[in-house]
């Protein structure tokens, strides 16, 4: 059983003993220092948080003691229900709230939850503020309100809707070149919100659709992360014929995979390439991934006649990269793509509907679309830590065994060759080593990430 506290929030397996594992106890800890935390950072306050939660089995748990823990530190609920990452992060705005929770474990399997905070913007937290939300917690520096000034509870489940209009609305997407385009897609909901809320865009969109795993009870049926070893069923019926393009999202509908009418992968790290090839051409200017995303994207940029800028990985890592050298798009190689004109946060909505506008526009088949991108291959490789790792001393072992090559320790260590990289970094989430590596071949790229997790296991 695992609980992992960090600075984007509190995540954890659901049952087990209070400390070890996510539980009443700690949700209530959690959320009632996030809520002194913004009582204590916010100047012109509504008093109201937004929350809101994807389908997950302990879903409604855990939302049950976020809003009543809320209301007993005086903070008035707005309940959006269930509802996406980007359409909670998107109701804190249109709402005026102070900020919001976010009940989901993203692409982590059934038995995990989590809570990931926002800001009065709608955006998650930075470090620094996530390091005072743990202060605040680790001490118990909180107060609960008086009978007389507890807070006041709303359900409100309009905002699907707001956000979908929003969707509609950015001038890159042209909804008649779509609905002219009679696409039909198929799409793979992974049993959450993406169940609820994709029809909905789609049928605004005019587009026709077949859902699989569409019922939204957070029982998954498969593996949730949107990942080509997971996907063998949207694959397989994609390959029957049919249909223009396949949709895969992750149980917050933050993250997007495509999969091309052949039913062959399009490639998540191309998700945020292909849309931002679009958007470049209408809006010429800068891009930002993090340094676990592929070069296609710098590639793209250049083409177009702008900079590409690399970040830590992590969105708000790359969202403060984005306003710091005025991106007009950008996001992570995960299939996360972050468009400022709509917020700053991973949007599959709008990864969506900007990619049927490009294909309409283009009027060609999704594979010959993703052929027209720059080619690179990425291995995603991972290690299971054992408690006694030190993760930090491997990562300066690595970096002096590469010292003659180009070494960025942003985060974690990034190995530039010439003509490939790999970047070795402990995840936030999970207790393990990530080892993403790119190069021209997947064989290459494999192989470059096997050798670095050889030279760690090494050192284990």
């Amino acid at each position: 059983m695992t609980l992992i506290k960090s600075i984007s929030g509190i995540r954890g397996t659901i049952g087990g003993p209070a400390g070890d594992t996510l539980n009443p106890l700690d949700i209530v800890k959690f959320t009632a220092a996030y809520a002194t935390f913004i009582k204590r950072n916010t100047t012109q306050a509504t008093n109201k948080i937004v929350v809101g939660r994807d389908a997950r089995i302990s879903g409604e748990m855990v939302r049950s003691v976020v809003c009543g823990t809320l209301l007993g530190m005086g903070y008035d609920v707005v309940d959006i229900g269930l509802a996406t990452t980007p359409t909670t992060e998107l109701a804190v705005t249109m709402a005026k709230a102070d900020g919001g929770i976010i009940i989901t474990a993203s692409h982590n399997p059934r038995q995990w939850n989590a809570l990931k905070l926002l800001n009065s913007q709608g955006e998650f937290l930075t470090k620094e503020d996530g390091n005072e939300v743990l202060q605040i917690a680790e001490k118990e520096d909180f107060v609960f309100a008086e009978v007389d000034q507890m807070g006041k509870y709303q359900a409100d489940d309009s905002f699907n809707q707001r956000h979908i209009d929003a969707v509609i609305n950015l001038h890159l997407v042209d909804q008649q070149a779509v609905a002219n385009a009679h696409f039909k897609v198929c799409a793979d909901t992974i049993n959450s919100v993406g169940g609820i809320i994709l029809p909905q865009l789609f049928e605004r969109l005019g587009v026709e659709y077949t859902i699989l795993n569409g019922e939204p009870n957070g029982d998954f049926a498969h593996n949730p992360e949107p990942l080509e070893r997971n996907l063998e069923g949207i694959m397989n019926e994609m390959k029957r014929g049919g249909y223009d393009l396949g949709i895969v999202v992750d149980p917050d509908v933050d993250r997007l995979a495509f999969i091309c009418e052949n039913g062959k992968m399009f490639g998540e790290e191309y998700t945020l390439v292909s849309v931002a090839d679009y958007v470049l051409s209408h809006t010429p200017g800068n891009t930002v991934s993090n340094l676990s995303s592929t070069r296609a994207l710098r590639d793209v940029t250049e083409k177009h006649g702008g900079q590409y800028a690399a970040a830590a990985v992590g969105e708000v890592n790359v969202t403060t990269k984005m306003k710091e050298v005025g991106a007009v798009i950008g996001g992570e190689g995960n299939g996360g793509v972050i468009y400022p004109e709509s917020h700053y946060g991973r949007d599959a909505l709008v990864g969506i509907a900007l990619f049927l506008s490009s294909l309409a526009h283009k009027g060609c088949s999704v594979s010959e679309l993703r052929a027209e991108m720059p080619e690179y291959s990425i291995a995603k490789n991972r290690i299971d830590l054992t408690p006694e790792t030190d993760v930090d001393a491997i990562l300066q072992k690595v970096k002096e065994m590469f010292a003659d090559q180009q070494v960025n320790d942003i985060d974690g260590v990034k190995i530039d060759f010439p003509d490939k990289w790999v970047h070795l970094r402990k995840s936030n989430t999970e207790p393990i080593i990530r080892i993403y590596s790119e190069a021209a071949t997947m064989e290459e790229a494999d192989s470059l990430g096997k050798k670095l997790m050889k030279v760690v296991e090494e050192m284990q």
